[in-house]
């Protein structure tokens, strides 16, 4: 597979394998992903959703070594974890919180560092956001954290100043693919211009209906893949990387395939206009 370099010059896999709601078959499915050639992983510090030690384990399992896998987890604030089972006590600083956050990642996933941190989702007001990044470029400058990015922001002008008062600006921004945010056209335009790295989830999950559409079955049998791996493709070459949670051995290694065909730049184009047209 080859990479996207991100704004920091990490070099993250045009498709990652995502974690979320694998419960207790976390290990098993992440070790069958990397073995079917999967090199970027997606987790989060985050037990009700993500079984990061999990994450950890099938890693081991794998056999790979460290430095061949982009590894990713993130800081899940309070609003977003289970009370009863959190990984800090949410009595303590935000900055504490991170910290906290960090160490059990780091013990979860059996790492001295990461490729990527991401902030779950942004805090309560700009400010606290603000706070919370700091600490996270503390991490990249401890070389702990390689890059760091922000998930779940859907607002423009909020996400843009973050990046103008950042000392060390976001390298990913994670956000949903749908119709309901308009596909962030405009998120995406800015990240495509300073050389962020936009990250989709639910890619598939909630654009079921246009994998079915005509168009896109008519490229799946023109070029011998699932209407899904069309997707890929094409949000691929736009830049974006997807992230994937298929649990199905046979379907991991369909995906893989995105880049085993030559699509027409004008297929691409046609792609994107179709999916964006869903929204009117």
């Amino acid at each position: 597979m080859t990479f996207f370099n991100s704004n920091r010059d990490v070099k993250m896999p045009k498709l990652i394998y995502g974690t979320a709601w694998k419960k207790e078959e976390t290990a098993s499915l992440v070790e069958l992903a990397i073995n079917s050639g999967f090199r970027g992983i997606d987790t989060a510090c985050q037990p009700r959703h993500y079984n990061e030690a999990g994450v950890g384990l099938g890693i081991e399992r794998s056999k790979i070594e460290r430095k061949e896998l982009y590894l990713q987890t993130k800081f899940t604030p309070f609003g977003g974890q289970d009370p009863d089972d959190c990984p800090y006590d949410p009595k303590a600083s935000i900055e504490d919180q991170i910290i906290t956050s960090l160490g059990v990642s780091f013990k979860n996933l059996k790492t001295d560092y990461l490729d990527g941190l991401i902030l779950h989702s942004p805090l309560s007001t700009l400010s606290e956001t603000l706070r919370a990044w700091q600490v996270l470029e503390s991490f990249v400058n401890d070389k702990k954290v390689r890059q760091i990015g922000i998930s779940n922001c859907y607002d423009p002008e909020f996400f843009k100043e973050i990046y103008l008062k950042a000392s060390i600006k976001p390298s990913v921004l994670q956000n949903r693919f749908y119709r309901d945010t308009g596909f962030d056209k405009e998120l995406r335009e800015f990240c495509h211009m300073e050389k962020i790295i936009y990250e989709s989830f639910w890619t598939l999950s909630h654009n079921r209906d246009f994998l079915e559409t005509e168009y896109i079955l008519s490229l799946a049998k023109k070029y011998s893949v699932t209407p899904a791996v069309i997707l890929y493709r094409a949000v691929s070459e736009t830049g974006i990387i997807p992230l994937c949670g298929t649990t199905s051995e046979e379907h991991m290694k369909e995906d893989l395939l995105l880049e085993e065909f030559n699509i027409l730049p004008e297929e691409v184009d046609k792609i994107m206009e179709k999916l964006t047209n869903l929204i009117n």
